[in-house]
């Protein structure tokens, strides 16, 4: 999917931010990795995934993760998860109950993890770097609702911890008819 979207991205530079557009003059085009490989299908991920295994030389793999909860991360996790020369770093937040908190959680005490009803040592460093989430904050939140032209009629909150949603809950009723909580 972000293959995809880097394709179309590609189509509208016009409407490109000036920080973009600034950094193309300049010869430094903000999609140009000339050692990027993308991954198009599920044959071509596993293949992939037995190509690293196999090479034994450094690589980075950028999976989109959903908290670890899906996708072809998952399968990432699999098959290098509990080798030491693997490290695995989470860019932002991972919710309560999920793969990836569970990974933050128990990889630096050499934990272990179920994956697909499979018990995987973390033998792997485990990092996280906060403050380069896709996530608005409360606050953008809350100012993303106030600047909509329609108020909605109902905003329902369903990402986040339960204490983190129910905060958000409290401050947006000020500027909706109806907040709901969801699972």
């Amino acid at each position: 999917m972000a293959a995809k979207f880097t394709k179309h991205y590609l189509q509208l530079q016009n409407l490109w931010d000036a920080e973009a557009k600034r950094r193309v003059k300049q010869g430094r085009h903000p999609l140009n990795f000339d050692s990027l490989y993308t991954v198009d299908s599920h044959q071509e991920h596993i293949q992939t995934i037995d190509y690293l295994a196999k090479r034994k030389k450094p690589a980075i793999m950028i999976a989109a993760s959903g908290m670890c909860s899906g996708g072809r991360v998952i399968n990432y996790l699999k098959r290098f998860l509990d080798e030491p020369t693997t490290d695995v770093l989470f860019v932002g937040y991972q919710a309560q109950g999920t793969l990836g908190r569970d990974i933050q959680k128990y990889g630096p005490r050499n934990g272990y993890v179920f994956i697909d009803g499979v018990k995987i040592e973390i033998k792997a460093d485990v990092h996280t770097i906060s403050g380069y989430s896709a996530h608005a904050d409360q606050n953008n939140l809350i100012n993303f609702i106030k600047r909509i032209r329609y108020q909605p009629e109902q905003v329902i909150i369903v990402h986040g911890d339960n204490e983190a949603k129910q905060a958000l809950a409290e401050k947006l009723i000020k500027h909706c008819n109806k907040v709901t909580i969801g699972q």
